[in-house]
């Protein structure tokens, strides 16, 4: 069934429709913005839409049971790979940075060296353990990682209705990949773009591959990397995911873009940074550790399907 705007094929959405919208964990600015961008995705049809998304503190939870749940960086803090020196100059790292990249107070371009310290620094003392590839598996598999409440509902129905699913991560690919594999959920209309380990002929780390990402870069690997991706050309309509502010320019790569959602999960500093969230993202789910929201929002885009 095709759908326009004319006539009146797409129900109108209203509050009751979208119950899970009303939660008092879910924040929006411009609620019939939101459903105004719902409503016209819907009708543009499943040929159209495409989801990118951050992966760290985005398709993970952020914490579980009141425990930090870690980002693929930490993951590989595991005796298996790092030595305790290693360890400690990679926890007074994220001790030293992760402040500044949450500070409200600081803009983004003077986070901007900050992050790109901290990246290069932590990726030099990954090399320098020659991490082997043949451990990552175990690495994650012993890691208390965890993907949101509800994710396997979230992968499958993008791989079903054959939605691609662009996976924006300023952590480790090749960690990552593995954690949705371990999950059953690494289906093939997913597209990584990460920071991916280059090992040696004997499967040692040696380098990591291409520009480094971070988190306040994505716009500029977007345009650079993302740009040229054929399963995602000819989709202007996006459902974006991010954690960050950064996280906003996910989207840049997006060829004439008609109409982008996005959602952003509030997981730390609530309330320092309750107000540029709200003002920068359409959605902010705060302290949500569930897909709830986003599986809700691609039922009802994803209800009216193309007729060609």
């Amino acid at each position: 069934m095709r759908c326009f705007p004319w006539i009146h094929i797409c129900h109108q959405l209203t509050k009751t429709e979208i119950p899970e919208l009303a939660k008092c964990s879910v924040l929006m600015r411009e609620r019939a913005k939101v459903e105004e961008k719902i409503q016209a995705m819907q009708c543009a049809g499943l040929s159209r839409l495409q989801v990118i998304s951050d992966f760290d503190m985005t398709l993970t939870r952020f914490a579980h049971n009141g425990i930090r749940v870690p980002t693929t960086h930490i993951i590989l803090n595991n005796k298996l790979l790092l030595s305790e020196d290693c360890l400690k100059k990679i926890r007074e790292l994220h001790n030293t940075f992760y402040p500044v990249e949450i500070d409200a107070n600081m803009t983004t371009e003077e986070k901007l060296p900050h992050m790109v310290e901290w990246w290069n620094n932590s990726h030099k003392l990954l090399i320098q353990q020659k991490i082997r590839k043949d451990l990552l598996f175990q690495a994650v598999t012993e890691s208390n990682v965890m993907l949101r409440d509800g994710y396997k509902a979230f992968f499958d129905h993008l791989y079903e209705q054959r939605v691609p699913l662009l996976v924006f991560s300023a952590g480790i690919g090749d960690v990552l990949e593995e954690v949705m594999r371990q999950n059953h959920v690494f289906h093939p209309n997913i597209h990584v773009v990460s920071n991916y380990m280059d090992f040696d002929d004997t499967g040692v780390l040696q380098a990591f591959e291409g520009q480094l990402i971070h988190t306040f870069n994505k716009g500029e690997v977007a345009v650079s990397q993302t740009a040229g991706l054929k399963q995602m050309q000819g989709r202007p309509n996006v459902l974006l995911l991010g954690d960050s502010l950064g996280d906003l320019t996910m989207a840049d790569g997006v060829a004439e873009p008609q109409n982008i959602l996005t959602i952003g999960f509030l997981n730390d500093q609530v309330e320092e940074r309750k107000k540029s969230y709200v003002n920068s993202f359409d959605i902010v789910l705060v302290e949500d550790e569930t897909m709830d929201v986003p599986n809700v929002i691609l039922r009802n885009i994803l209800t009216l399907r193309d007729d060609k």
